[in-house]
């Protein structure tokens, strides 16, 4: 199977309005969040005491479901991946193992991703203090840049017009730390399983008016897959300065990373080695380098004003091991052919356009070293203007804004021929492919995009009374997106793409500890330059490494009704419970996947798929009784597609032509209808803590059997582990282990042609997977100053 290279071009930060009051980048998202406060003290929306769960409060005046997740809960989890902490704290969250790396994972939130990988059509706004960090030219989301260390809080919310392109199912805000919100200095050292060794440091200081703040993580891990090592290097610094009413910070963010990753391997070979990988190498290494200037100005007793500016550097290098469809000529032995995919060959040509001589031996199995670059940078600026005072005698909160961003992307890729050996390991040494194909498939790639995004919203919250709040307003989104092919190819082409995306929704206090809200929003996701390159099926690509041809795809528009109770009671003695359950139903009109070419292994393109249906119910509790926390979630999501379709699959069932028919109803692949989530937390005394978590994820359909007519990727359960003990007050050590009972379950599952590796290697079953992570058990210890 030939798979998805990781990781392409720079995020063109899409930077909306925050009220926030820190002075990090603007971002509309907060505008919601605290837009509906108590029209009078007397009423006061039910605040957390010290006796709710983990301090954090359920009740808030977001006509919508949101997750806030605490520096306390990151710390406890003790994982580098922010995708970590979201599985285990965020209910209807779950992570898939696409890129088989654990360090780019696949974060499915509501049936849609945040996903690493080039090529997944994405779903999900990923923001860092206001500036939205998905790549530009496939929105893909890199959670190894982000220090887990450094951050100060998270935030999951549903569908927001506010969060700007592509929060089709919700977003995550992510808030880091700053000299005036994390003072001292922290060193945490751990390691432990598949050669895992982690080292962090993080120090806030103020001084006067002025605050400093820096972290430095590092990762090592050898991986329990073979040929799968991750090395991450990464910074984040702030500098501060607030004095009454206002506040500027300039913050600077690295990221030196390199990964080994492994994907799906036939199930054949994982039931004789767990730790095996399908054809190698698979490389990614990136750095990334973004600095950014806001500030936030009290105006008036009543205005506010917030201003940011950043500017982004991202550049990238794969190495792709993978089949290819080049083989020796049959009529010609000492020339190379290439295999259109129906039958039929044309010559395989060099890079000066004459076909390629065979300097391989007989009977040797092909494949192909894909190799690509990326240069990106972007840079953007947003304003917001905000009001807290009273409408018609009742308070109001009112937002204005606007945001611009900018990205150019140089985008290469070149595929060079070598040999398979019986280990799967693909060798380079043979010649470079230029144009081949009929039509042109394959051969080298350079194309320049440019990502133009304006955005301008307002939003409303008026309090009716101090029990109801009514907030709506709407954003207006333009997306323009250049292609230009410096190789004259067919890739250049011009597209944009407007949207105005309404929300209208209420909350209401039943009681002070008691609220129930409901929503309607709509969301918007232009398609993206990688995308729009690849959408011809007469012209398939290398997903997502060789782009051929620039067909234009409509833009995907999410409209979602959602309502729900939350609240929150202290018992005294008897403890405190908060709880939240909701119910949502998210249309997308348009909607986008990527399809296999039919009989065509390894490539394939995107298309507009209809329409398709994600809706579901979240509900999560959390008891606090003394010194034990126990929490519960549980998720429902039923994602199915609306519309018939004829479908290009791997999939067995697929016909003679490659296709497989869908029908209205059909579950959409690797969206698990139930996910359930059980922790306990246990303080012993002020020194000792012990916890324990049990995930499970429900059965759910492979990539590629959109039919649902082929048995399903199998459900799984997970026990973990973990505890610390403080030797001093400023000395603590820590343990935890995951999988405790080495069950052995995937996390992703797809298909693959059988014959791709004869003679190499012979297969019967069509099914691949990524197996999850055997036991492994983590210690540290963290020491503050």
């Amino acid at each position: 199977m030939r798979r998805t290279s990781l990781l392409i071009a720079a995020s063109v930060g899409l930077a909306a309005a925050t009220a926030g009051a820190q002075a990090q980048v603007v971002a509309l998202p907060d505008v919601n969040i605290e837009v509906a406060s108590p029209s009078t003290p007397a009423a006061p929306a039910a605040p957390a005491t010290p006796a709710v769960p983990a301090g954090e409060s359920y009740i808030s005046n977001t006509p919508s479901s949101q997750t806030t997740i605490s520096a306390k809960t990151i710390a406890r989890t003790a994982s580098p991946n922010v995708a970590d902490v979201l599985q285990r704290a965020a209910p209807g969250v779950d992570i898939q193992g696409t890129s088989g790396n654990t360090f780019q994972p696949d974060v499915v939130y509501h049936g849609f991703l945040a996903s690493p990988i080039a090529g997944t059509p994405q779903g999900l706004a990923v923001y860092q203090n206001g500036i939205r960090v998905n790549e530009a030219f496939g929105d893909n989301m890199n959670w190894d840049e982000i220090p887990t260390l450094a951050i100060a809080s998270m935030r999951l919310v549903s569908n927001d017009p506010a969060y700007g392109l592509n929060a089709l199912g919700g977003a995550l805000d992510v808030r880091m730390k700053n000299g005036f919100n994390f003072k001292g200095g922290k060193l945490d050292v751990s390691g432990g399983s598949y050669g895992r060794i982690q080292a962090g440091m993080e120090y806030g200081e103020t001084s006067g008016h002025y605050a400093f703040y820096g972290a430095l993580e590092g990762v090592h891990d050898e991986g329990f897959r073979l040929n799968n090592t991750t090395s991450l290097k990464r910074f984040y610094g702030d500098l501060g300065y607030r004095n009454e009413g206002n506040e500027v910070h300039f913050a600077l963010g690295l990221a030196d990373n390199n990964f080994a990753g492994t994907g799906p391997t036939p199930v054949q070979m994982l039931q004789k080695s767990w730790s095996s990988v399908y054809t190698t190498p698979q490389t990614t290494e990136h750095q990334m380098g973004m600095a950014s200037l806001t500030g936030k100005f009290d105006l008036a007793p009543s205005w506010t004003l917030t201003t940011a500016a950043y500017v982004r550097r991202y550049l990238q290098n794969t190495v792709d091991g993978n089949t290819t469809n080049v083989e020796a000529c049959p009529t010609d032995p000492s020339l190379l052919c290439y295999q259109n995919g129906d039958g039929t060959y044309s010559p395989a040509n060099g890079t000066n356009g004459q076909q390629l001589a065979n300097p391989f031996p007989p009977n040797a199995v092909l494949g192909e070293i894909d190799r690509t670059s990326v240069r990106t940078t972007s840079l953007g600026g947003n304003f917001l203007l905000s009001n807290d005072g009273s409408l018609f005698g009742h308070k109001n909160h009112a937002a204005f804004g606007a945001s611009y961003d900018f990205g150019l992307t140089s985008f290469n890729a070149t595929a060079q021929i070598g040999m398979i050996d019986p280990n799967l390991l693909v060798s380079g040494g043979g010649p470079y492919l230029g144009p081949t194909g009929n039509p042109v498939t394959d051969g080298p790639v350079d194309v320049h995009t440019v990502n133009r995004y304006l955005g301008v919203n307002a939003f409303d919250a008026f309090d009716v009374s101090d029990k109801l709040t009514l907030t709506g307003g709407a954003r207006f989104n333009f997306a323009s997106i250049s292609l230009f092919d410096q190789l004259g190819g067919n890739i250049t082409g011009e597209h944009q793409y407007a949207h105005v995306n309404p929300l209208v929704g209420l909350t209401y206090k039943i009681t002070p500890e008691l609220q129930a809200y409901a929503s309607f929003a709509e969301a918007n996701r232009a398609p993206t330059p990688l995308e729009l390159g690849c959408a011809n099926p007469q012209q398939p690509c290398i997903l997502a490494s060789f782009l051929v041809a620039d067909p234009n795809l409509q833009q995907v528009v999410t409209q979602t009704v959602e309502a729900g109770l939350r609240g929150e009671n202290d018992f005294g003695a008897w403890g405190a419970l908060n709880w939240k359950a909701g119910a949502y139903r998210t249309l997308s009109i348009n909607d986008i996947m990527n399809l296999p070419a039919p009989n065509q292994q390894g490539f394939g393109y995107f298309a507009n798929v209809g329409d398709t249906l994600r809706e579901g119910l979240d509900a999560q509790i959390r008891y606090r009784i003394k010194q034990v926390t126990l929490g519960i979630s549980y998720a429902y999501i039923n994602a199915t597609f609306l519309n018939s379709l004829a479908l290009a699959s791997n999939s067995p069932s697929a016909d003679a032509n490659g296709l497989i028919y869908v029908v209205p109803g059909d579950q959409i692949p690797m969206i698990p209808r139930n996910r359930f989530n059980i922790s306990a937390d246990w303080d012993i005394n002020s020194k000792a803590r012990v916890g324990a978590d049990v995930l499970f994820v429900g059965a759910q359909r492979y990539a590629g059997d959109a039919s649902n007519q082929q048995p399903l990727l199998p459900a799984y359960f997970t026990v973990g582990v973990n505890g610390s003990y403080k030797i001093t007050d400023k000395i603590e050590v820590y343990a935890r282990a995951e999988n405790l009972l080495n069950h052995r379950y995937y996390t992703y599952g797809t298909y693959f042609e059988t014959d791709a590796l004869t003679p190499v290697a012979t297969f019967t079953n069509a099914e691949m997977a990524t197996p999850g992570q055997p036991l492994s058990v983590y210690g540290g210890v963290r020491m503050t100053f």
